[in-house]
């Protein structure tokens, strides 16, 4: 990987991780040395890729309200909950980045939250709050993917951005997997807001469409959530 500094892994324990739908499965958690932010990044181990395979790789950004209180602004638990499955299934790793809303922090995305109730899309509330609309930087998930020996992936992801980054830090991306779609009532514009700012890979048709006039314009209308 390109200049960069090296990280080691730290500590290696086997969780049993159970989800409220039942689901559950054994994996291995994996903390490190070294990594460029100083956070407290976890990988979580998945499954065993079958031999000559390409391990499956997700990059998960922390979301306390989605991930442990379940709330339905956005699809990041579900998207959690699908990504366990899925690498287990096929064997692979789940980067947990603790990036609390796209790397601007808990207290700042409800703020941000407060602004989305008053009319602004989710970039919008970050610019009007003086913030980057993502401040998220991925050397430090690609330090976690050396440290563990995966050099060549296949990403769980509908964001264009974070295969970019891995591939410009190294990373051989051999396809990018689209993840579901996670509607609910209070999310869809949202989401609608992700695909027409940061062109994640979402069918629009599946989040009612563009409104009508069916242009930018229109966003800060149709992604007050």
């Amino acid at each position: 990987m390109p200049d960069q500094p090296t990280a080691t892994t730290r500590s290696r324990v086997r969780v049993p991780l159970r989800f409220q739908d039942g689901y559950g499965v054994d994996a291995e958690l994996v903390t490190f040395h070294g990594l460029t932010d100083g956070q407290e990044h976890v990988a979580v181990v998945l499954g065993e890729p079958a031999p000559g395979t390409t391990p499956l790789v997700r990059l998960h950004s922390e979301c306390l309200t989605g991930d442990v209180f379940g709330s339905a602004r956005c699809d990041c638990g579900p998207q959690l909950r699908e990504a366990v499955e899925q690498i287990a299934d096929r064997g692979g790793v789940l980067l947990y980045l603790r990036q609390e809303g796209r790397g601007i922090g808990l207290y700042n995305k409800l703020d941000a939250y407060a602004l989305q109730d008053q009319g602004l899309d989710t970039y919008a509330a970050n610019a009007a709050l003086g913030l980057p609309e993502d401040a998220r930087d991925y050397t430090a998930a690609a330090q976690m993917l050396g440290a563990l020996g995966i050099d060549t992936l296949d990403l769980l992801s509908n964001n264009p951005d974070k295969a970019q980054q891995l591939r410009d830090l190294g990373v051989k991306v051999r396809t990018r997997v689209p993840t579901g779609v996670f509607t609910t009532a209070h999310n869809v514009r949202y989401l609608r807001a992700k695909v027409l700012q940061t062109q994640h890979t979402l069918p629009l048709a599946d989040l009612g469409g563009l409104g009508e006039r069916g242009d930018l314009g229109d966003l800060a209308e149709l992604s007050a959530g």
